[in-house]
């Protein structure tokens, strides 16, 4: 029983960091009502810039972070004024379109400016088991994982205060339903724009250091983004709390399918299953758990 535990513990943290990473998207897909391919590569982006802050000019972790912030809140100044405001109103696939562009654009300006090769990232946590549930419960859990589904869920639920409970998520709503509606209204879609990119680089920069100290910092986390589709399709495009929810059902059910069904399969079964998952659950609930049905008359 101990060991059901710990699998579902560790699946249940991963999949408070998957949640996370979806919820980049959410904001994005909450403000344009398109899907934004270019997530993944500003967690990379982000990431890579913080370490080359402190290994090319030795800036202190403590103080590259928020230098890195101000790096993507500049970033999202650029991306609002260059691509999304020449885009307003435009169809949903040349939006789409454009955040492939993108990606393709952050990922060669993060390898131009601070080198393709897999960079270390030391985190102040340990990865070792947490004591106390070791002792007590006798049962191993990664303290580093602890901390960061922690850190990832303080971060979620202010994200989800944020953009339910104020003005700027109402906001957020009337933007992604109609561009030229919101800006009749007096809704200044260009600062919306600019908020949330930039809310959404601050949740690339925290993914991405968390994942990056496990990992290193190298051009793979941009697939991460891969990761956070499934938790997508399950909790719905449009939903904060079902990214939350979604997260944590991929989490333990990758973690629990890799060691209970993976062994009668062959193994490897962590990196397909999630996939299959969603899937199933498109067939019978395409909009997600949490999403919004859309239903258009002609």
């Amino acid at each position: 029983m101990s060991f059901f535990i710990e699998v579902l513990l560790g699946g249940l943290l991963s999949g408070v960091m998957y949640a996370l990473v979806a919820i980049g998207f959410v904001l994005i897909y909450k403000a344009s009502g398109v899907f934004n391919f270019a997530q993944g590569a500003m967690v990379f982006f982000a990431a890579l810039t913080c370490v080359g802050f402190v290994d090319k000019f030795g800036v202190p972790l403590w103080l590259a972070i928020p230098i890195t912030i101000g790096v993507m809140i500049l970033l999202a100044f650029a991306i609002e004024r260059v691509v999304l405001r020449p885009l307003v109103n435009q169809p949903e696939i040349t939006l789409f379109m454009a955040t492939i562009g993108l990606a393709f654009f952050i990922e060669g300006l993060a390898q131009l400016l601070w080198g393709s090769q897999v960079r270390k990232l030391d985190l102040p946590i340990e990865d070792v088991p947490n004591e106390y549930l070791m002792e007590h419960f006798n049962i191993l859990v990664s303290q580093f994982d602890m901390t960061a589904a922690v850190v990832c869920a303080v971060l979620v639920v202010a994200l989800a205060l944020l953009f339910t409970k104020t003005r700027v998520g109402r906001a957020l709503r009337a933007v992604a339903d109609d561009h030229q509606a919101a800006l009749a209204v007096g809704i200044p879609l260009q600062r919306i724009w600019v908020v949330v990119w930039s809310v959404a680089g601050l949740v690339a920069l925290v993914a991405g250091l968390l994942w990056g100290a496990r990992n290193g910092v190298q051009f793979a986390l941009t697939f991460i983004a891969l990761k956070a589709l499934p938790v997508l399709i399950l909790g719905g495009f449009t939903s904060i709390p079902g990214a939350i929810v979604g997260g944590l059902i991929i989490g333990a059910s990758e973690k629990l399918a890799e060691v209970y069904i993976g062994p009668l399969v062959g193994g490897g079964i962590e990196g397909w299953f999630p996939y299959v998952l969603a899937l199933l659950f498109l067939l019978v609930r395409p909009e997600g758990l949490f999403g919004e049905k859309i239903i258009r008359r002609i």
